[in-house]
Formats: C-alpha cells, structure tokens, sequence
C-alpha cells in the first residue's frame, strides 16, 4: 500500500506541476500514516481509505500551492481557520517551508493532533492553537478555510486576524454564487478560479478576498 500511495502521490504531484523534494513527499506520505492512525480512535475524518485520503486530502490541498505562490508571492504567514485534522494548514506547511503556518481549531483532539504531526514530522513553521478564531489577536498574510463555514461567517469571524493588504483564501466545492452574494460590503471579491484535482470527480474552486480599503487609506 505505502509503495501505491508514493506513485500516486507522485503522479498528483506532476499533475499539479508541484516539485517537492524527497522529504516534503516522505513528509506527505508519513501525514496520511498519522491520520489513519489517529483516525481509528478519534474519528478525524470520514475518509477511512489511504487512497481515498490522497485523493480527497492531500491532493485537494495541494491544488492549492500554485495559487497561493501566485497571489501572494510574498506570504509569510497563513492563519488556517477551522483546520480540523489539519487540511490544508499540514499540507501548506509541507509544500511551502517558508511559510509560517498556525492552524486553529475549537475541538482539543484536532489540534493536539496537528501538534503531534508538526513533531512527528519536524514541521518547526506549523503551530496549531485550541481557541476559537474571534479570540486570537495574531495577524496574518493569508487567512484560509476548507468546508469551515459560509463566505460571510469566515470573513466576519476571523476579520481581526487579516493584515493589512492580506488575503483571505476559502476553498470550495462548486462556485458559492449565493455566499459570494452575501458577503459583507466591507469585503471585496477579488477573484474565483477552478482547481483541478488529479483523480477527483467533484467540483472545487478557490475565493479570494480583501478588506476594501477606506476612502481615507486610497
């Protein structure tokens, strides 16, 4: 299985035109390992299946490193809101060393098992805290989401954390026409773009925000 899931992982990786080194893919490969572990008593995922948890976690999350090194060039730091078993916070901290990565999540298993992958893993950019997101008084240059709440929910809990001139990132199935809709007018939608995941048959997009800037800062 471990040998199946390496070419898988590497053939997703050339699909996605990322080129990670040995570590970074050994890293990946020893993330899956943790979860499954992790999952039989804790119940991180519904995903069971090491395959399966390629597909749907890693390579899902990696379709995000181009465009985020796109956008924001000069991130860095991410702040990963509701990270749950550390989708994409583990992910990003693999694939973009130079990125400072913090994953926060309100449930205590989750990110004390974030915090045992960035050990296990020697991931020293990743740290997970155990608060909810309105409390935390850090900011960041990318506040990102995966399947955490609506557009508005996320931008409007985790408002404080976003530097100036940040970026939020939501990851998305299908286009969120009705939530792109109901954001707050303070937001501004700067751009959607469809990602391409090697292998998955769903639909899965990426929304980039901004604070408007005041009259008075323009």
């Amino acid at each position: 299985m471990t040998a199946s899931l390496a070419r898988g992982l590497q053939q997703g990786l050339v699909a996605l035109d990322l080129h990670l080194g040995e570590r970074p893919t050994q890293q990946l490969l020893g993330y899956i390992d943790q979860l499954q572990k992790w999952n039989r008593v804790y119940n991180l995922t519904a995903v069971r299946e090491p395959g399966q948890m390629l597909i749907q976690h890693l390579l899902d999350c990696l379709a995000v490193v181009n465009p985020l090194q796109t956008r924001v060039p000069q991130a860095k730091t991410l702040l990963d809101v509701g990270a749950g078993g550390g989708l994409p916070s583990v992910i990003l901290a693999i694939a973009c060393p130079e990125l400072q990565v913090v994953a926060v999540d309100a449930v205590a298993k989750k990110t004390a098992f974030i915090q045992s992958v960035a050990h296990s893993l020697g991931l020293s950019n990743l740290q997970s805290k155990h608060a909810r997101v309105e409390t935390l008084d850090q900011t960041f240059d990318v506040v990102c989401s995966r399947a955490y709440a609506s557009l508005a929910d996320f931008v409007t809990s985790s408002q404080r954390c976003l530097a100036p001139r940040g970026y939020w990132m939501a990851m998305k199935g299908a286009l969120p026409a009705d939530e792109i809709r109901d954001l707050p007018k303070d937001v501004e939608l700067v751009k959607t773009e469809t990602l391409s995941v090697p292998d998955l048959d769903a639909q899965r997009c990426l929304v980039w925000m901004r604070q408007k800037e005041s009259p008075e800062a323009s």
